[in-house]
């Protein structure tokens, strides 16, 4: 676990990563360690342990970026846009009131205010912080 895999924080069954292709600074996923490609697949204990990392994820999200919302969703096969093919995850991605801007429309690309190394540490030390 470290920058190079981007990977924040591992649990018992499932960890917390950034998304190496983000929305906006801050965009994170859970993950299980069990490969599957649904929810309904997963056992309880492991899609307990995913949404205990996706609150934890929300508040050190919201100590570290001060979003005004999130989007927090499962892209569940490729019809639904899920990118990593047999690979259930969560994404969590802060939001503020006009974050979306015409870069994405028109030049096909994003806008980051930070390097995802920035993104994280940031992140990494909010949640070794007691928040």
């Amino acid at each position: 676990d470290s920058a190079e895999n981007l990977i924040v924080v591992r649990g018992t069954r499932a960890f917390l990563i950034l998304n190496k292709f983000p929305y906006t600074s801050g965009h994170v996923m859970v993950v299980p360690c069990q490969h599957t490609d649904a929810l309904d697949l997963l056992d309880p204990f492991t899609r307990a342990e995913m949404m205990e990392l996706v609150s934890r994820a929300t508040t050190v999200l919201r100590a570290v970026y001060t979003p005004q919302g999130f989007n927090i969703g499962i892209n569940m096969g490729s019809a639904a846009g899920a990118g990593v093919p047999g690979h259930i995850h969560i994404h969590i991605v802060p939001r503020w009131g006009g974050d979306t801007n015409f870069m994405s429309t028109v030049g096909g690309v994003r806008v980051l205010p930070e390097e995802l190394a920035q993104t994280y540490e940031r992140i990494k030390k909010g949640w070794e912080e007691d928040l």
